[in-house]
């Protein structure tokens, strides 16, 4: 089961790192994916039949994306740092948040999942997801020596800043 929560953890995470990498920035669905996540776990960790003490820190970490999300509704002050502080919530949200809620909802779908894991191989699993995502994140901000502008395109996304428009046929590079 641990192998499952790494490869859907990284699977979740690759487009995020990717897009910081390539464009500089997280896209607004995928901030609000992590907030939909981590609320609806919130719900089910907020009303499992188990003693409250046990899901605090669970419920504290879950929360943490929505506020972000409140922290986005307030005014615009021109403070630099307080807009610095709401856009590196929102990078922790992105990043941290998915493998966390996704660590946090295996663990209330199958209750067992964490029973015989070593923090070694516990430990493994928490680095591959990190080299994942840094991996991403280098993929994205190397995409031109990769990919072109028409990859974006056709893959409907916009192109990041950076990106090299395949050769017209007959053409060298």
């Amino acid at each position: 089961m641990h192998g499952l929560v790494v490869v859907a953890a990284s699977l979740s995470i690759w487009w995020p790192a990717f897009t910081l990498g390539a464009w500089g920035e997280l896209f607004f669905d995928q901030v609000l994916m992590v907030w939909v996540a981590a609320t609806a776990a919130f719900f089910v960790v907020a009303f499992q039949p188990r003693p409250f003490p046990h899901r605090t820190r669970r419920l504290i970490a879950l929360s943490v994306p929505t506020l972000w999300l409140v922290l986005s509704f307030v005014p615009d002050a021109g403070d630099d740092l307080v807009i610095g502080l709401v856009d590196l919530l929102a990078f922790v949200v992105a990043i941290a948040g998915v493998p966390f809620t996704l660590w946090v909802m295996a663990g209330i779908f199958w209750p067992d999942f964490r029973h015989g894991l070593s923090r070694g191989t516990v430990a493994i699993g928490v680095a591959a997801i990190a080299a994942i995502t840094v991996a991403s994140f280098v993929l994205g901000a190397n995409q031109r020596y990769f990919l072109t502008c028409e990859d974006f395109a056709v893959s409907g996304n916009s192109n990041p800043p950076g990106c090299v428009h395949a050769p017209v046929d007959g053409q060298a590079d």
